[in-house]
Formats: C-alpha cells, sequence, structure tokens
C-alpha cells in the first residue's frame, strides 16, 4: 500500500528555505509568486496492515517534529 506523508513548516515558524527559494525565483524574473514554503513528501510502501494509527505513531515519533511542523497522511492504493 503506497502512503503518503507530507510535512509542512506550522504558521509563524520561519522558513529560510522558502525565502531562498523565493528569492531566486525574482532573480530569475518570475514575478507573482507572493510567498514561498518549502516542506518534504515521503513516500511509504506498507503492507496493508498497517494500520492509519501506526502510520500517524511513525510521524510523531520520526517522520514530523510535531513541535514546528505539521503532517497530513494520504493512502494512495497499491505500489507499482
Amino acid at each position: 500500500m503506497k502512503t503518503r506523508v507530507y510535512v509542512t513548516l506550522k504558521n509563524g515558524v520561519l522558513d529560510p528555505q522558502g525565502k531562498a527559494i523565493h528569492h531566486a525565483l525574482e532573480g530569475l524574473g518570475f514575478s507573482g509568486v507572493n510567498d514561498v514554503r518549502a516542506g518534504k513528501l515521503i513516500e511509504l510502501d506498507l503492507d496493508p496492515k498497517v494500520s492509519d494509527a501506526e502510520v500517524e505513531d511513525m510521524c510523531r515519533k520520526l517522520l514530523a517534529n510535531t513541535v514546528i511542523e505539521n503532517f497530513k497522511i494520504e493512502r494512495v492504493g497499491a505500489a507499482a
């Protein structure tokens, strides 16, 4: 079972990587980008028996720093 975990910084947490991307986009001549927030995508290939609660536990214990990050779990379906 393919599962995606999206990890993003909480509102109010400074995002230096996002600021650097924003600055680089402006330097390349791209206008209209008001803000950039960088995050990470983690794809897991899990046994179908792994429960949503177990995936959430993985996120809380390792995949996301819940003090400064939010996470969203998306079950995609059968792994290729």
